[in-house]
């Protein structure tokens, strides 16, 4: 048996997209322990083929020497290899110095001394897919049992996978790795019970709302747009975000709610992650920008409506069959063409963030 460590990214979206990369370790038996951060640890304990879930006392920024050694140091001599998933040097620290034998991971921020095995960084410029991206690091060893992950239904990261190899949204949705290497995530029945429960809500008699983005404004459909939306649902409205996007889904709630008779939950900053997980697994629909719960409902394979502006669905795809991509840059009845997209940018350098204001309320619900 093959003891690893995988050192997980610290955004929920990331986190999601690791999944196809921990199935195939664990496929040819590999028992996969993550550390994780604990704001995104939740994700891993919803991966039924990870063993274990160490959550990382580390804060946000800064290399925290101490805290790291201290780590390292209670793991000495329990795995065999780690899989460092993040690109800085700071998250090759751990397992270098807790004398983890191999340890794979991308150079990086020239990784060079705490790498074992690096994996070349995509060329500048280049935003390959990042289920592709993180599953690529399953190739930088030999197998023990000299099988490759493809072996297990998990395609392997090739040049048709990058994003200038793909004609439009509808190549991504028939890819192969879109359906045989998509993430999958998968809860407890009585947990997404219990919190639905405890809100009065009904499994798929609701449509979760989650009008956030942690980049930037440049990702965010308007408010008032997510607002109209809700207002003509037919069903309950769940709005889901962050205590950071509390005054934003509070803004929504109150217009949705004026002049409309079904409900209007805002629960931002009121849930945990794993709750979130819950009722974002249970929902008839969800709609989101690109950001971490598009992705946890993609994983759940729920229906869903994913609004993209200054990034790109070639980069970040929601990989589900279930997924329906709104991209006006990819749109031939939108003009002007939309030139300046993805400019991947946090506010948009020109000021008018077409390509999300010009999606109209109405071409979501007739999707939903």
């Amino acid at each position: 048996m093959i003891n690893s460590l995988v050192i997980a990214p610290q955004w929920i979206g990331d986190a999601v997209m690791t999944e196809p990369l921990l199935r195939c370790l664990a496929a040819r038996g590999e028992r996969v322990t993550v550390g994780a951060l604990p704001w995104v640890a939740p994700v891993y304990r919803a991966m039924p083929q990870v063993a274990q879930v160490l959550e990382l006392p580390f804060a946000h920024g800064g290399l925290q020497w101490s805290a790291r050694r201290a780590v390292a140091r209670q793991l000495r001599g329990q795995f065999d290899v780690a899989y460092v998933c993040p690109n800085s040097f700071k998250s090759a620290l751990l397992p270098w110095w807790a004398g983890i034998p191999k340890r794979v991971g991308y150079v990086g921020e020239a990784r060079f001394g705490v790498l074992t095995h690096r994996v070349p960084n995509p060329p500048s410029g280049h935003r390959p897919p990042m289920v592709a991206f993180y599953t690529a690091l399953a190739t930088a060893l030999q197998p023990a049992n000299g099988l490759h992950a493809s072996a297990h239904g998990l395609q392997q990261p090739t040049d048709a996978m990058h994003p200038h190899a793909n004609a439009g949204l509808q190549r991504i949705n028939a890819s192969p790795l879109s359906t045989d290497a998509a993430p999958q995530l998968s809860l407890a029945p009585e947990h997404c019970a219990a919190v639905l429960a405890a809100l009065g809500l009904q499994p798929q008699g609701y449509v979760v709302l989650s009008p956030g983005a942690e980049f930037g404004p440049a990702k965010r459909w308007p408010a008032a747009h997510f607002a109209a939306l809700a207002r003509q649902l037919p069903l309950p409205v769940v709005l889901l975000g962050s205590a950071k996007e509390r005054a934003l889904c509070a803004e929504i709630a109150q217009v949705a709610s004026a002049g409309r008779d079904g409900q209007c939950l805002d629960l931002s900053g009121r849930t945990a992650l794993n709750e979130a997980l819950a009722l974002v697994a249970q929902a008839h629909a969800l709609v989101s920008n690109d950001s971490g719960l598009m992705h946890v409902a993609a994983a759940f394979g729920i229906r869903q409506v994913a609004l993209f502006g200054s990034s790109s669905p070639l980069h970040t795809p929601p990989l589900s069959a279930q997924a329906t991509v709104i991209w006006l840059r990819d749109d031939p009845a939108y003009t002007p063409a939309l030139d300046c997209a993805p400019c991947f940018a946090r506010t948009c350098p020109l000021g008018h963030t077409r390509c999300l204001n010009d999606i109209a309320p109405e071409r979501v619900l007739a999707l939903l």
